[in-house]
């Protein structure tokens, strides 16, 4: 409750800022029009008329649990006698896993500008700030399914500077098709540490897993393509981005590639008000490379249990306010579901993910 009271805060700073009235009529992609925009879920979908400016503030929370390898669901205890470790040999490390991941909750402030210098191109940029916690089960020694007690990281700040065109190829009655062109800039630390229980009882100072970290630590390319249409009360669209890693960072590794793929269709009750089913298919690859400073008998630790394949289903709500003082100001809000999780793991699965936001153009 106090994140969503936190988030409120922001938006309603926000708004105070984006009170100006000037604003698109573009027919369907009117800023007066619900489904002028995707669910609020899907980044980079519309775009603006000439030197249109857009503020908005997205807030995401994103919950985890239970492990999952390939598309079987596994206990702890199954975990710690069964999975190996794949630093034994190394000085105190046992030959299978002792510390089980259980939980994670994540939370992202997003704020992002849009600009649009011509009716052909808008320009995008867009930072976040992330807030991590996990909670994870140490089994005691090197064998056996006796629990130790819990161990719990977190690691909060900025992640990675996202900027971004979009560049129109089609505007065709109510058919509009544009290429997405982005870059992602290594702005997040990879170096977060924490302390962490260990299996013989110590307490020790180390750096985070990946998942943990706050940046990909590399400029990663983000490029993609959006359709979108309308007809009366009723909208669709569909959209690929991916994420393509340039290069290992300094620590030696850089995260998977990743390419997702969403398509979604909304209803307007009135021109103001439109709900929305959305699904969206994702596939991140494993970590290439290793981090030498990260270690130790957790399935988090190892390059390998990380990315799969996840395809979601979400159910979301537009609203823009149609008159008065606050005219044109724009609120929305997802959830959104697996419905399924095909992973390189053991690792955990995703749960719900909540996402709501504000946005203004002027």
């Amino acid at each position: 409750m106090k994140k969503l009271l936190l988030a409120g805060a922001v938006a309603s700073t926000l708004i105070a800022f984006g009170n100006p009235t000037k604003a698109h009529e573009d027919g369907a992609h009117s800023v007066y029009r619900a489904d002028g925009h995707a669910p609020i879920g899907v980044m980079g979908d519309h775009m603006h008329k000439k030197n249109e400016w857009m503020l908005s503030y997205r807030f995401m929370d994103m919950n985890m649990s239970g492990n999952r390898n390939g598309t079987s669901d596994l206990s702890p205890e199954t975990i710690v006698t069964t999975i190996p470790n794949r630093f034994f040999g190394m000085l105190g490390q046992p030959a299978t896993l002792r510390v089980v991941p259980t939980k994670m909750d994540m939370n992202m402030h997003m704020v992002g500008f849009m600009y649009a210098p011509s009716d052909i191109v808008t320009l995008m940029a867009m930072g976040n700030y992330t807030d991590k916690d996990m909670t994870m089960t140490v089994f005691q020694g090197g064998a056996g399914t006796t629990v130790l007690g819990k161990s719990h990281a977190s690691s909060k700040g900025f992640g990675d500077a996202k900027v971004s065109s979009h560049i129109r190829l089609l505007k065709e009655n109510n058919h509009h098709v544009h290429l997405n062109a982005g870059v992602s800039l290594p702005t997040g630390s990879i170096r977060r540490e924490g302390r962490m229980l260990m299996p013989n009882g110590m307490q020790m100072d180390m750096r985070l897993a990946y998942g943990m970290q706050l940046g990909s630590g590399t400029y990663d390319l983000l490029p993609g393509i959006t359709y979108t249409g309308y007809s009366d009360k009723w909208g669709w669209g569909a959209q690929y981005l991916a994420t393509l890693r340039m290069g290992r960072n300094n620590e030696g590794y850089s995260l998977g590639n990743k390419n997702n793929a969403t398509i979604w269709g909304s209803y307007s009750f009135v021109p103001h008000l439109s709900v929305s089913a959305r699904l969206a298919a994702e596939h991140e690859s494993k970590i290439d490379g290793i981090d030498s400073q990260i270690m130790g008998p957790s399935q988090a630790a190892d390059p390998d249990h990380y990315g799969g394949k996840r395809i979601s289903a979400g159910l979301g709500l537009n609203y823009v306010v149609p008159n008065g003082m606050a005219k044109g100001h724009r609120f929305s809000a997802e959830i959104v579901a697996p419905v399924y999780q095909n992973l390189n793991g053991p690792q955990l699965k995703r749960d719900r993910k909540i996402i709501i936001g504000w946005s203004k153009a002027f």
